[in-house]
């Protein structure tokens, strides 16, 4: 079984940037446990809403932000561009968005550590999951 891991880093090798403010991912294919950097995908949509403009009701929202600034039940642009993964990989991810990652059956991991550590890890977990196996030693 093969499947896609994508991981916010800004030099490659330390999972150093939230969900937030990656620019891009990158992408690692995971087949029968041995993966492999296959892409980058650089996100284009700038999503942050100003304060002003969202209590003026710019957003659709004229109440303020409380409720996601109108655009609830929306999918981040971000969520969408990674929407072919079985997880991504953050420092930190926002409530918010993990919601939006769990409607597309995506599971978010926040760590702080190593790309290589944390893919071997999670590969494991999978690998386990897969072949039905318990998590406890």
């Amino acid at each position: 079984m093969s499947y896609k891991i994508a991981v916010a880093s800004s030099d490659g090798e330390n999972i150093n940037e939230t969900f937030g403010s990656a620019k891009s991912f990158v992408i690692y294919e995971v087949t029968n446990g041995v993966y492999q950097r296959t892409e980058e995908r650089i996100s284009d949509a700038e999503e942050t809403v100003s304060k002003n403009n969202c209590n003026s009701g710019g957003c659709g929202n004229a109440g303020g932000c409380s409720s996601g600034c109108g655009r609830q039940g929306e999918a981040s642009s971000k969520v969408e561009l990674i929407s072919d993964c079985r997880a991504v990989v953050c420092k930190k991810i926002g409530f918010h968005i993990q919601k939006q990652l769990e409607r597309k059956a995506i599971s978010a991991f926040d760590v702080n550590c190593t790309i290589e550590e944390t893919i071997d890890k999670i590969t494991a977990y999978y690998s386990r999951i897969d072949r039905h196996e318990s998590l406890r030693k």
